[in-house]
Parts: C-alpha cells; structure tokens; sequence
C-alpha cells in the first residue's frame, strides 16, 4: 500500500511541478523586502504586522496581507508614483512566517510546517515518508474550527484527486495513529493480538479474530476493560463482564457487547 502511494504522489508531483511563487499570499509576521529603484529613501526591510499593515517611509501604512508579493508592489508603485517618476519598485518575501500547517494526530510526524506556495492536500501528505501507523479513514483537515475534508484513504491510496482540496495557512491536518483504533485481545485465546477497530465490532468477533478459546478458557469469564473520560477530565477504568458460554448457548446475546476503541478483551483461564 505504501509502496502504491509514493508512486501516486511522484507521478502527481511530476506532472503538476510547483505551485509559482506569485502564488504566495502574505500575511502577518512576514519579512518583506520594498526596494524602489535609485531612491534607496524609500528602500526598506519591514515586517508585516499583526493587522496586516505594513509602514514604509513618506508612505504610511499600506495594507499587505492577504495580497501576492505582484500585486503588492504594484499597489506600492502606485502610492509611490505620486511622488517619483515611473518608479520601478520591486518586493521581496524575504522570511515567510506567515503560511504554517499544524499537523497533529500521531499517525505521521507532528510539527508546525511553513509553506510558501500555494499547496493541496495531497503535495502536502507526499512530503511523508510512511503512512504505516496512520488512520486514514479517521484524518481529517480543519479549518477556523470546522472540519472541510474528512478520510484521506481514498486521495492516497486510490488517488482520487477529485477528493483532493487546496490547503491554507493555519489549517489543521489530523492524521490518527493506529494505536487509537485497536481492540485487544488477551488471556486463554489461542493467538492474542489487537484487531482493528471497526463499526458494530463485538467481542466474540474480536475474540475469533484472535484464534477463539484455548481449551483452558473460561468461556463464562470474559471482561472487557474500557477506558471512559469523567466530566472532569480524569480518566477511570471500567469493567464489563462477558458470558461468552451463556451466549454461545443462545440463552443470551446480550453478552456479546458492542466494542469500543481501546478496549481491552480479557479471557480468563479456567481453574479446573
């Protein structure tokens, strides 16, 4: 599967080339370079500040995020060309600091990444080397508080592009670790293990996934370890018991509990 991956993403990346830096939009804490030729009284280095402004000599504030550098120095010429003839004004985005992806979750690297060209999705997850630990179908992109782009399986693993979306400063990637999705499977089973977790998964499902009973197996003595989160944000074990040979008897399905991620399933061996 990974293998298929790092193959959609060079192809992509081959055909499509880079975004143009024209593309770049500035923003706040950016590091920009005005220059207007042969009248260096005019020629600064400034940062863009928290309101998006920007001051430049016998100028003022000038508005510069939210603009590309192209279209900032034309507005700047035409502020300055009140007072020089044709100027030629050339800027500079000297230090970007501005356009950062946050990307959380555990299922890749986390870390605060700078982009200085306009990027999708997918350029951007092809910049990992593994998606071995990664929960796909639980990823998801969020932008001012709202997920935009949920279960990322389709774009990488059967490149779907239409599935695919542009990404924006501040977005929020989320890319789950397996480890949050698996059910364990321990005690008198004949090959304990995890199982990954998945809609409607039930315990004697998780328990025949995991090779079924040993012959020392207490059918009657299954628990299910779950761990819940309390309103104040303490976290406490609970128990679940399971009569797995009540249920296999058909006297009574309720015992075959509905799984949680997480959950620990814990058959116990037989003293006699």
């Amino acid at each position: 599967m990974l293998t298929r991956i790092l193959k959609i993403c060079v192809v992509f990346l081959i055909c499509s080339g880079s975004a143009s830096a024209q593309d770049y939009l500035i923003g706040g804490g950016d590091l920009l370079r005005v220059s207007v030729w042969d009248v260096p009284q005019l020629s600064v280095d400034v940062v863009v500040r928290p309101d998006g402004k920007i001051t430049l000599p016998a100028v003022g504030d000038v508005v510069a995020a939210g603009s590309t550098p192209i279209l900032l120095a034309a507005k700047i010429k035409k502020i300055v060309a009140k007072m020089v003839h044709e100027p030629v004004v050339t800027l500079t985005v000297v230090e970007v600091t501005n356009n950062r992806i946050y990307v959380a979750g555990g299922g890749v690297p986390s870390g605060i990444i700078p982009i200085t060209n306009q990027i999708s999705l997918f350029q951007f997850l092809c910049r990992f080397d593994s998606f071995t630990e990664a929960d796909l179908q639980r990823a998801y992109v969020m932008r001012n508080g709202k997920k935009i782009k949920t279960n990322f399986e389709s774009l990488l693993i059967s490149g779907d592009l239409s599935s695919d979306i542009k990404l924006e400063a501040n977005d929020i990637v989320f890319i789950p670790n397996y480890s949050d999705n698996k059910v364990y499977v321990v005690g008198a089973v004949l090959t304990p293990k995890y199982v990954f977790y998945r809609s409607n998964l039930k315990v004697l499902d998780a328990i025949l996934e995991a090779g079924g009973f040993t012959e020392f197996a207490a059918k009657g003595d299954v628990v299910i370890i779950r761990k819940q989160i309390l309103a104040n944000g303490k976290i406490e074990k609970v128990e679940l018991e399971a009569n797995i040979k009540s249920l296999l008897k058909g006297k009574d399905l309720r015992q075959n509990h509905l799984l949680m991620p997480g959950d620990v399933v814990n058959v116990k061996e037989s003293i006699f």
